[in-house]
């Protein structure tokens, strides 16, 4: 094999992986952040308002619900669909800059699901 010949075939394997490492990052922004717990929700309405009061250290929810959180003066909507997850701390899900790290947020079931 001559050098051209090595160096082109170089240069396609390295494109290549260029490829499929940059599809990868496309499909990890597709996925909601922390889909787990919930989603959270730009600007959409709400089922109901909950606004924690200083020093609170639970929350409860149903599961698909959206609830739109206040803390500490600041606000955030959320959408509990948890695929099961039936307990969540506040501070994994709350945006930056809102301290709700003590906070366990309750996650009972849907009751349209219920049988």
């Amino acid at each position: 094999m001559n050098a051209k010949s090595t160096v082109a075939c170089k240069l396609a394997v390295l494109t290549g992986i260029g490829t499929i490492a940059a599809a990868l990052s496309v499909s990890a922004f597709a996925m909601p952040m922390n889909s787990d717990y919930g989603t959270l929700v730009q600007g959409g309405n709400a089922n109901r308002e909950i606004t924690l009061a200083d020093g609170a250290k639970y929350l409860n929810v149903q599961r698909n619900e959206t609830v739109k959180i206040n803390v500490g003066g600041k606000s955030f909507t959320w959408r509990f669909d948890t695929l099961g997850t039936p307990i969540i701390k506040l501070g994994d899900i709350a945006p930056a800059g809102i301290d709700a790290k003590n906070v366990t947020v309750y996650v009972s079931p849907d009751p349209s699901e219920l049988g």
